[in-house]
């Protein structure tokens, strides 16, 4: 189940959304504020964001939000001047919607988008190392750290990795990547933490 961020500050849309989202069968997390979708960031699949939040504006949040994760970002907003859609763009937006807007293109954009999340190879894996693998594709090329590798796996569902489980799970899949062949490899670089790589 794909995870979605959804920063709106509206109360009324941010609950509409929210509800239609989830009879799509996504599971999301609905904030209202720049420092709230902040820290919710690591945790998603894809980010709605709106450009007008009350502690921030949602272009600047996705500049920062650029240097920290790979996730689809979508602008949800009212602004629907050119420059705007393109500082949006420029800013690392992946899409942009403007206000009103018909929840069937919304749907549609989130399809998109999350469509060119890398699937995981074909192969035995445990929840935690197909969430582990997952995010490590979707950041192909760009080293976490173990902090944010074991932030995004914290899962309050009941999914509960250490520092020492994480060094597991990253060993198991070694081996079991080691078996698939041409998939791909984890780098790992001291004092810089790991990465996906094709090569």
């Amino acid at each position: 189940m794909n995870t979605i961020l959804l920063a709106e500050d509206d109360e009324t849309l941010n609950n509409n959304i929210k509800i239609a989202l989830e009879s799509e069968g996504y599971s999301v997390k609905a904030v209202r504020t720049a420092a709230a979708a902040e820290a919710a960031a690591p945790h998603a699949d894809l980010i709605i964001l709106d450009v007008m939040l009350p502690d921030g504006n949602g272009i600047e949040l996705c500049k920062r939000l650029r240097k920290k994760v790979n996730t689809p970002v979508i602008f949800l907003t009212s602004c629907d001047d050119e420059a705007d859609i393109v500082r949006g763009l420029d800013s690392g937006g992946d899409d942009y919607i403007t206000k009103p807007f018909r929840l069937r293109e919304l749907f549609s954009r989130i399809r998109a988008n999350l469509r060119r999340i890398p699937d995981v190879p074909e192969m035995e894996l445990t929840a935690v190392e197909q969430k582990l693998l997952g995010y490590l594709m979707q950041n192909r090329e760009q080293y976490l750290t173990r902090d944010q590798i074991l932030e995004y796996l914290w899962d309050s569902k009941g999914i509960f990795v250490n520092d020492n489980t994480l060094s597991v799970n990253i060993s198991r899949l070694r081996e079991k990547l080691s078996k698939s062949a041409g998939c791909g490899r984890i780098v790992t670089k001291r004092g810089m933490g790991y990465k996906w790589t094709d090569s």
